[in-house]
């Protein structure tokens, strides 16, 4: 509670300092597009296999922005990934994703998709709830809503949440705003990871993201081509697992 405060008061402070950085950092920043590509289809080295259907959704980084083409993205890489390891099921996979998309957005957006099963699904979701200084309490609400909107509409059997990523590393932003971001987005993590034990179906997940340039797009915000690529093998090599675990076919 104390750390709140102090958090708190530092904005307080830095307020008017943080709008005008905030400001120039939307100026200057590129726009970059959401990649082009399909946002549907099917993966897998085994026509007649098991099954198993993935959803990905969430903000821009779910969307891919970053890079050219849906196959460097995430969804790409990641279904890619999956054949790979799990060469006895066929991936039907589905992206809803929108750039500046917070967790409330992703809520209402599904509240209206047609009803359809998935067994996996990955969220990608947090920075603009950083960027929107909406509350850690409201958030986690939020966040609550989502994976039972999931369960009870979609069917999904399980919920893999991505932490909000390391905001101190977005070189688009200027210091101190990157640092404050940066310590919101711990906040954020710290108290989801504190709850998400108790969330039956969900599993929270910390990618080890690769450092440096070479991490982040043109734009100094989003993933870059390697960033998706390791993201996407952590998440194949946790969803394997689980359909190993838990999704074995017939024989």
């Amino acid at each position: 509670m104390m750390n709140v405060w102090i958090e708190r008061m530092v904005l307080i402070v830095l307020a008017p300092l943080l709008v005008m950085q905030g400001r120039h950092t939307r100026k200057v920043t590129p726009k970059l597009p959401e990649p082009s590509g399909a946002r549907e289809g099917s993966e897998g080295r085994n026509a007649n296999g098991a099954v198993l259907k993935l959803l990905i959704a969430g903000d821009s980084a779910a969307a891919g922005v970053g890079v050219a083409h849906q196959q460097d993205a995430l969804a790409g890489q990641l279904v890619a990934a999956l054949s790979a390891l799990t060469p006895e099921f066929d991936w039907r996979w589905k992206l809803v994703a929108q750039t500046g998309y917070t967790t409330h957005d992703l809520l209402k957006r599904l509240e209206h998709e047609p009803e359809e099963m998935f067994d996996v699904v990955v969220l990608s979701l947090g920075v603009n709830d950083v960027t929107g200084a909406v509350r850690t309490g409201t958030w986690l609400a939020q966040q609550r809503a989502l994976l039972l909107l999931l369960q009870r509409r979609f069917g999904a059997k399980h919920v893999i949440v991505n932490c909000v990523p390391p905001m101190e590393r977005f070189t688009a932003l200027a210091q101190p705003l990157r640092a404050i971001l940066g310590m919101r987005a711990r906040r954020f993590n710290t108290r989801l990871a504190s709850v998400i034990d108790q969330w039956s179906g969900c599993e929270l997940v910390r990618p080890t993201l690769p450092t440096g340039s070479e991490a982040l797009a043109d734009d100094g915000f989003h993933p870059g081509r390697l960033a998706y690529r390791d993201w996407a093998i952590h998440l194949a090599e946790r969803i394997a697992n689980w359909a190993h675990v838990t999704r074995k076919p017939s024989t």
